[in-house]
């Protein structure tokens, strides 16, 4: 029923949404659906990495290497464009990011699961 799935969104669309709560993050964490992404350090080669949650500000993936607090990255998530970004935190495998700047909100849909 392809009708509803686009009265759904049409409505949503006007729904107010509650103000994110903004901890030492910025960002509220979502989800992701797509999960392939790859990291690559300043003077090092691309690791393949798995995307475990992101925000418009940052992200949080796992990967099988140490980085820096402040170590320069580049971040590709499901083959797209790099990504500008700063390691804040590492470990246990994974790997906190904060971007440059705030990702592309198309990108950021492609990559969450939206519910409304």
């Amino acid at each position: 029923s392809h009708g509803e799935q686009g009265m759904g969104l049409a409505t949503s669309a006007y729904r107010k949404v509650a103000p994110a709560k903004l901890d030492q993050r910025g960002a509220v964490r979502h989800p992701v659906v797509i999960k392939r992404a790859s990291v690559r350090g300043h003077g090092r080669q691309p690791l393949e990495a798995v995307l475990d949650d992101l925000s418009v500000y940052g992200c949080r993936v796992a990967v099988d290497d140490m980085f820096k607090a402040g170590e320069r990255l580049w971040l590709r998530f499901a083959g797209g464009k790099a990504i500008g970004a700063n390691a804040v935190w590492c470990e246990d495998g994974k790997l906190g990011c904060r971007f440059d700047e705030p990702l592309d909100r198309d990108l950021f849909r492609s990559l969450t699961l939206v519910f409304d």
